[in-house]
This record gives C-alpha cells, structure tokens and sequence, in this order.
C-alpha cells in the first residue's frame, strides 16, 4: 500500500512539474486543481481575465493526455450547445447525434454566471450525474470528465449567479490571482506562446483512474471524521450563517481530504488536511444573512 501512495505521489509531483511550466508561481492552486479532478470533482475559479486559467486548463488536459473543449458563456447559449443536438439524415432517413463540447475529457466554462440558468442547470446536471440526456436518449461522458467554470468577481449587469444548489455541485471555489512582481517579470523577459506544444504527457487515463482508486482506499479515522464533521456543523448552527455546509458538501469535504492526503503521500487523513481545505470547500457553500460577510 505504501509502494502504492509513493508511486502515485511521484507521479502527481511530475504531473505539478509539469504544470508550472505553463503557469508559473502558482503550485499551491494547481494542487488543489488536481486534487478536484483525483477526487472526481469540478473546480470554480472566481479570478479576473488574464491570469492565466485558460492556459492552466489546455496544460492540464495535455499532461493528462485528455480532450479539450472551451464554451464561451453568453445570454443566448442553449443547452444544446454544450450538450448536442439530434439532426435529420436524409440518407439514412435516421436522426443522428451530434456531440456538443461536454463530450470531453476537460471542459472550460468561461463566464458561466453569463448565461441563463435553464443553460446553466443543464451544465450542471450533466456534471452531477457524468452523462447528458438529449432527446430522451442518455450519453455517458468521460471517465475523468472535468468541469473548470469560471466567473468575474465582480457582478455585472445581464449576468446569472449560480443559486446554491448549483454551487454546492462545484467542490472547490479557487482564484489564480495576479503573478508575482518577479514571476510577472520573468513571463516578460521569456517566451511563453509555444509552452503548451513543449508540454510532455505526463498521466493516461488508465494512470489515472489507479490513482483514483488509491485516493479511495487512503483511510479516514473516525475522530478525524468526527472533527470533519463538527466543522461542518458549525456552519449549521452559527448566528451568522442562513445556509451552512449539506451533507453532499460534507461527503465532498472527506473525499477532497483524502485526495489531499494522497498528493502529500499519505494513505490517512489528518485534522490539518481539513482545515487545509476549508477555505475552498466552504466558501461557495455558505449563505450568509449579511451577504457583505461572505466576501470576509
């Protein structure tokens, strides 16, 4: 077992390497962003444009051997967009399906709080359930199909906030943030336009899926449960808080933990690992009376 964790930790640090060849300075971010797709997860990134998130989705879907799809979110995106649509062959004299761009292995949402929540449910469902429904007939994703959405911090006019229940499907909220003053300066003086074609394949999906299967198998004690879970339910009880953590959020929370504990080597969860992952797992997830909190 240990042989195994040390194995898929050598090879989660390659994968990290590889990465921040693309987008430099930001490993903490790019861990987590691996821990969401080992723990079989979806990432929201409320970031500014420009930081580099469409970069970081290409360079992820290349180390990990994957397919790629961007859908840039608009007001009149319909469902049938992402999913697909049915068209009539007049050859066959039969209707054939026409995959949308979530037949893919890493899905970029950009702007997903621009598009109409009828869109956005239809996303999101597909997410939750890892197969889209079109025309009464049901069509499985990826095995390690990954949603990366994002959404400008600041609201504008025409755009759509997820409800919470949305929300809650996404298991981390994450932010790139602007570079350093000296990684910044360093993209300046180098060139980066051809990093992605020097990108080497460092996972398959088989890789993968055996890493999946470690990250299940990484133990939780019960007094570390127990502790996960009294700090779920102080989100439930707090003066503050309208909406604390559900308990989809709380069986998310313990499998981001482990996959956690997995990318540092371990094969058991510790109580550090939690308050670790509290920040992005718990953020989205709260509804506050006073919504000037939530940004606290």
């Amino acid at each position: 077992m240990e042989a195994k964790i040390e194995e898929s930790k050598q090879k989660i640090d390659q994968l990290i390497q590889e990465l921040e060849k693309a987008v430099i300075g930001k490993r903490s971010t790019i861990q987590l962003m691996i821990v969401a797709l080992l723990a079989g997860g979806h990432v929201l990134f409320e970031d500014i444009p420009g930081v580099g998130k469409t970069l970081l989705v290409k360079a992820l879907a290349k180390a990990v051997q994957g397919t790629f799809s961007r859908v840039q979110c608009t007001p009149d995106l319909l469902p049938s967009d992402i999913l697909g649509f049915s068209v009539y062959n007049s050859q066959t004299k039969e209707f054939e399906f026409r995959p949308g761009p979530i037949f893919t292995t890493i899905l970029l949402a950009d702007e997903i709080n621009r598009t109409t929540p009828r869109t956005q449910s239809a996303l999101l469902e597909a997410m939750a359930e890892n197969h889209a429904t079109i025309d009464n007939n049901t069509y499985p994703l990826d095995n390690h199909f990954f949603v990366l959405a994002t959404q400008n911090p600041i609201e504008y006019e025409g755009t759509y906030p997820l409800p919470e229940a949305q929300l809650d499907r996404f298991l981390f909220r994450l932010q790139i943030g602007y570079p350093s003053f000296d990684d910044e300066l360093l993209l300046l003086l180098d060139k980066f336009e051809k990093v992605l074609d020097n990108l080497k394949v460092v996972l398959n999906s088989h890789e993968i899926e055996e890493i999946k299967t470690s990250v299940a198998n990484v133990f939780v004690r019960p007094e570390v449960a127990s502790y996960a879970l009294q700090l779920v339910s102080a989100t439930r009880t707090h003066s503050a808080i309208q909406l604390g953590i559900s308990p989809r959020g709380s069986l998310a929370f313990i499998q981001a933990a482990k996959a956690y504990a997995l990318i540092h080597g371990r094969n058991y969860v510790t109580p550090k690992d939690l308050q670790d992952l509290v920040p992005f797992v718990f953020s989205h997830r709260l509804i506050f009376y006073d919504r000037s909190l939530k940004e606290d």
